[in-house]
């Protein structure tokens, strides 16, 4: 008599192709994404040096990729450049986590509300749209005073930025989940709360993914307003003393390792959506 192992039944074969199959999308989906980061970074660096060429900027205020790489790399003074850059950097990256994980983390909550009760989001969804058509450079001078030139105004300031796209985008995902599927969960007994978890919740991973994605450079823009304006310190706070000193490529290997910084963890996050999707079978929404 033959034994038939549950592995070797059609459905244990079908299981293991499928999970092949999202193996392969995976790695498709990273390939694809580097691929797309490295092109990304060439067309950077020619329209910088296109636009400098094209508006006529006076080599004395506008430095090419290959000024900021002399200053950085190869120039006697590199070391030296480099430890100032990076240390006001370390700084700056850890304003824009607090303004990064304050904002998601409050549209979040703030999305859940909306999707339990109708009536939190009339009363609240005013507030958030005040909040992103008064200028932020308005209202920076405000929340420091209430908040004071301490982490906390920075994490402020930055959640503010991040707040409003990030909770359209997850409002937008937990409504786009199948009114099917709720009036299933319905039928079963299951109350908002159940639908909100089984249903909503999944369907919202690729407008979250989405989501996390804009609040990466609206964080950076975050921290860095938030140290013009208010702690003087990080790669904000130090731009306005380089310009007015006349430290030009200064001035321009802040704002590239800034960039550089911004584009990689932007795409760290696309990288980590395709991933995701990609094992769990769904596919990401672009442009959300």
């Amino acid at each position: 008599m033959t034994h038939v192992s549950m592995s070797d039944a059609p459905g244990g074969a079908l299981e293991r192709e499928m999970r092949r199959e999202r193996t392969r999308a995976m790695w498709l989906a990273l390939g694809r994404r580097l691929a797309l980061f490295l092109l990304m970074i060439a067309v950077v660096l020619v329209m910088w040096q296109a636009l400098l060429v094209v508006f006529g900027v006076s080599d004395y205020v506008g430095k090419g990729p290959l000024d900021v790489w002399q200053w950085l790399v190869t120039d006697d003074e590199a070391a030296e450049n480099r430890a100032l850059i990076f240390g006001r950097l370390g700084i700056t990256l850890g304003h824009a986590f607090l303004g990064f994980v304050a904002g998601l983390v409050l549209a979040l909550l703030v999305a859940l509300l909306f999707q339990l009760s109708r009536g939190i989001e009339a009363a609240l969804m005013p507030v958030a749209m005040l909040l992103r058509s008064v200028p932020l450079v308005a209202m920076a001078p405000v929340i420091t005073l209430i908040f004071g030139r301490s982490v906390l105004g920075v994490a402020v300031i930055g959640a503010i930025v991040v707040l409003f796209p990030a909770l359209v985008n997850i409002v937008f995902g937990l409504r786009s989940a199948s009114p099917q599927m709720n009036d299933l969960i319905a039928v079963y007994g299951g109350g908002t709360v159940t639908q909100l978890v089984k249903v909503a919740l999944p369907a919202s991973l690729p407008a979250f993914f989405a989501a996390v994605r804009i609040s990466v450079p609206g964080a950076f823009t975050g921290a860095l307003l938030a140290e013009w304006l208010a702690t003087g310190d990080g790669i904000g706070g130090s731009l306005s003393g380089a310009i007015s000193q006349a430290k030009f490529t200064e001035v321009w290997a802040a704002v590239a390792v800034t960039t550089a910084v911004a584009l990689v963890l932007y795409n760290v996050v696309q990288i980590l959506e395709d991933v995701v999707l990609a094992r769990m079978g769904m596919r990401a929404q672009r442009g959300v």
